[in-house]
């Protein structure tokens, strides 16, 4: 009798998560993305780590590691990331499309509605509930990453230092992975107990989580590093990028405002390193400063329909497009300029990311396995932990209180809360929603639906 041969193990077909399947998580974790880099990390983990066990904390730290060194939005690329290691280059794109898609219709629909009657206030209300059960999220999510991150006091004071440095002192983020990189290299030789060695292919394939045990197997081909493919994919990928930007210039020439928006934002692609937190002060000087495409009130409320909505943060720079086209390109409808300019504008800023994974993701993986360097991103996962802790104490200051007071002396520089601007129902929701969550074991989208329509309530007593 005649076996049929097998599948290739690497065809996404074979695999025990269907790409239908996969497909369908990944738009769960689009639509729930809620809250900035701290809170789609938070969603993704719950996911893929906890619910799914596609991936082990190990794995999903690594990749997360690799994510906050490169420019752009880290959450965006370990989605790619993840989504390219169990079903290639399809599945990573797949991953990133949707989670950003989400993001994407709901500013796009956002603009549209701000540029024709500026701020309605029930949707400022629903999203200001929304807001509050995202921080609860994040909250929760910090102390489960944390849990399995921090596995002794040496990986605690690497936190701590992390956290200390970039929200009291505003330590650039390179400089503290550089730092705690260092910390994990020497301390593979002076402490070898507090910086464990990467796991074994036997061990890998013989653990819980569905990624470790196909590459334990040796089944994901397609991770291992090749020179061809990596030429491939960035001229691939730089086309991809750079061939919309060239079209809008040659059609509408480099000073039009849309040729200038392609541009700028493909530049910002290019330097945004620490996440989209650390790239804002810029974005906002140069759009309204610079070229004055829009006012300093609506840098401001475009950034707080960014945080409120799902996707990336760095959406904020849609509605900067968009308005920018709206009200300054000549020769076409303001409402076909801004669409234009919004569906460019995204376009520069997430194809990058798609070019950073799919070059470099095969060389993590395949450096994952060296010692020194496994020790050294130990010491860059607890300094990660940290860094993720000072993202949710930003969030948490621009959700509870309406103004903060930047603190200035010598070294230190950081943003203290002004109490008295505390919201109350904002707190009232946060605590809310984490009951619901850690003492009733309520899921994420029921919590957000039920913290959306006490915002809206809150208006409508308030009306009242």
């Amino acid at each position: 009798m005649i076996v049929p041969a097998p599948a290739p193990p690497s065809d996404p077909a074979a695999l025990p998560v269907s790409l239908r399947e996969a497909t369908r998580v990944w738009a769960k974790v689009g639509l729930m993305s809620f809250g900035g880099p701290a809170g789609q990390i938070a969603v993704m983990h719950r996911e893929l780590v906890e619910t799914r066990r596609w991936i082990s904390d190990a794995r999903f730290l690594h990749a997360l590691n690799y994510c906050m060194l490169l420019p752009g939005p880290e959450a965006t690329q370990l989605a790619i990331y993840i989504g390219w290691m169990l079903h290639r280059t399809v599945g990573g794109l797949i991953a990133g499309v949707l989670f950003v898609l989400p993001g994407f219709i709901t500013i796009l629909a956002l603009s549209i509605i701000y540029a024709l009657y500026g701020q309605v206030p029930w949707i400022v209300a629903v999203f200001f509930g929304l807001k509050a059960a995202v921080l609860a999220v994040v909250i929760e999510a910090v102390l489960r990453i944390g849990r399995k991150a921090i596995k002794n006091g040496i990986m605690l004071a690497i936190a701590v230092l992390a956290f200390v440095a970039i929200f009291f002192f505003r330590v650039p983020f390179p400089l503290i992975v550089l730092g705690a990189g260092l910390i994990g290299l020497l301390g593979r030789w002076w402490m070898p107990d507090s910086f464990p060695t990467p796991s074994s292919a036997a061990a890998d394939a013989s653990s819980d989580y569905l990624i470790d045990r196909l590459l334990g197997r040796g089944e994901l081909r397609h991770t291992r590093p090749s020179t061809a493919r990596a030429v491939r994919v960035l001229v691939v990928w730089l086309a991809i990028w750079w061939l919309p930007v060239l079209a809008i210039i040659g059609t509408f020439g480099a000073q039009s405002v849309l040729a200038r928006e392609g541009i700028f934002f493909s530049q910002a692609a290019m330097v945004t390193f620490g996440g989209a937190y650390a790239v804002l002060a810029y974005i906002a000087q140069r759009a309204v400063g610079g070229f004055h495409w829009i006012s300093a009130g609506q840098m401001l409320d475009g950034l707080a329909l960014a945080e409120t909505t799902p996707g990336p943060l760095i959406m904020v720079v849609q509605f900067v497009a968009f308005l920018g086209a709206y009200f300054h390109q000549t020769g076409m409808s303001p409402m076909t300029a801004g669409v234009i300019g919004s569906i460019l504008t995204t376009w520069v800023t997430f194809a990058p990311c798609f070019l950073w994974i799919f070059l470099g993701a095969p060389y993590i993986e395949a450096l994952r396995s060296n010692r020194a360097l496994h020790a050294a991103l130990s010491g860059v996962t607890a300094a990660v932990v940290g860094v993720i802790l000072n993202l949710s104490v930003w969030f948490a200051l621009h959700t509870l209180f309406g103004k903060t007071q930047p603190i200035r002396y010598g070294w230190l520089a950081f943003d203290w809360p002004q109490w008295q601007t505390i919201h109350p129902v904002a707190a009232v929701l946060v605590v809310a929603a984490l009951i619901a969550m850690l003492r009733f074991r309520i899921g994420m989208g029921w919590t957000l639906l039920g913290s959306a329509v006490a915002g809206a309530a809150s208006l409508a007593l308030r009306v009242a």
